[in-house]
């Protein structure tokens, strides 16, 4: 994929699919040259057996197409950098009280197969949109600073409004992009 902002809409989507209603996105620049993406849900989680295969491209355990390359694809665009991925889950089978699958990606930014980030503000707004009763908690933190949004928090302000309405996915793009300017005017 182009961008990191990519990697993590199709990660995120497959939280999504695993019915979690909490996904944290997390984002990590506070050591200089190192990017660490974790994005955690409580979702089904993965039996050993697929756990075991989740990185192959050609494993799935879609029925739509045959093959699976959103995990292979996160693996691959981390090691070229020199980083690393590992995927931890637990699968509700196993522990119905505590489940669920953390993503971790590492890059050396430094490198020169180190893709961007890309428009992560435009992911996030795209995932509340698709998915407005899922609590979304981000935080991307860059140095000392730090860009964060709770959908949580938000749902309990707006009570009734729904966090796919216009008004709101606009305003969540501003809260945002705001965020991100005043660090990146610092």
């Amino acid at each position: 994929m182009k961008e990191l902002s990519l990697n993590i809409l199709d990660i995120v989507e497959n939280s999504v699919k695993a019915g979690a209603p909490n996904i944290g996105i997390d984002i990590d620049e506070t050591i200089r040259g190192i990017l660490t993406l974790t994005i955690t849900d409580n979702g089904c989680g993965m039996e050993e057996h697929i756990l075991r295969g989740v990185t192959d491209p050609f494993y799935t355990t879609r029925t739509t197409r045959p093959v699976g390359m959103g995990l292979s694809l996160l693996k691959l665009a981390a090691e070229q950098t020199g980083g690393t991925m590992t995927v931890e889950s637990v699968s509700e089978k196993v522990s119905p009280d505590k489940h669920g699958t953390v993503v971790r990606a590492e890059f050396f930014t430094d490198h020169i197969d180190c893709v961007p980030l890309g428009d992560v503000t435009s992911t996030l707004v795209t995932l509340i949109q698709g998915s407005p009763e899922i609590d979304f908690h981000y935080t991307h933190r860059i140095g000392d600073s730090m860009v964060e949004l709770d959908t949580a928090q938000l749902r309990t302000v707006l009570e009734d409004v729904p966090l796919n309405s216009f008004e709101v996915l606009q305003w969540i793009e501003s809260f945002v992009n705001e965020q991100y300017a005043e660090i990146h005017n610092q």
